[in-house]
């Protein structure tokens, strides 16, 4: 570090630094300004698109369940275009609707884009099982053990293998059906879903 020996080559020091190096510090200090005033901004316009979505969530939550088909325009468009959980909530109802409908087609897709929404292993866990489920019910059984692979986490287990022995018993494979359906017993299911696998491989003819 420099010595000076006075006080006026101190005072001299910082005149010759902000000579050289004023324009520099201003832009700095305006960048930071500016990146502080953006930020404030982007926080406050999130939280504002947060409360308008959820808002908007209610609402067209509130007006599917009246169980109007021609009121499931709001609700599509939250699916289609919220990627996040937001829009996986509406695809998963969008496509229970679809179900109950008989329309399996309307509801896959729903079900895709709430896959392509779900912001959490979880979530996407939950839209996977009834991916395959509707799958199954189309009859698409490769389709569906394939989307079986997609569900993480030890607790499913037990339920992935009960549908998976149901998947496969319709594609004609017992052998394959009593192997998921012995595992899923052996694994964590729960005594009322362990009863069920035992039954479906009491019935098995083989």
């Amino acid at each position: 570090m420099e010595v000076y020996s006075n006080e006026n080559e101190q005072v001299d020091a910082i005149k010759n630094f902000f000579a050289e190096n004023g324009k520099a510090l201003v832009v700095g200090v305006v960048l930071g300004i500016g990146a502080l005033v953006g930020w404030r901004y982007w926080s406050s316009h999130q939280e504002n698109n947060s409360r308008e979505t959820s808002q908007a969530y209610e609402s067209a939550m509130t007006t599917l369940k009246a169980d109007k088909p021609e009121t499931y325009a709001a609700a599509q468009r939250i699916a289609a275009d919220e990627k996040n959980a937001y829009g996986a909530f509406a695809a998963l109802e969008l496509a229970q609707q679809f179900v109950d409908a008989n329309q399996l087609d309307k509801a896959e897709k729903q079900l895709q884009l709430g896959l392509a929404a779900a912001p959490d292993d979880n979530l996407k866990s939950v839209i996977n099982m009834r991916l395959a489920r509707v799958q199954l019910q189309m009859k698409q059984p490769d389709a569906a053990l394939k989307t079986l692979e997609g569900i993480k986490g030890e607790g499913w287990t037990a339920i992935v293998a009960d549908l998976r022995g149901e998947i496969l018993l319709s594609k004609g494979d017992k052998q394959g059906a009593r192997a998921a359906w012995e595992a899923g017993v052996k694994s964590d299911a729960s005594p009322a879903l362990s009863e069920m696998m035992r039954m479906k491989m009491n019935n098995l003819s083989i």
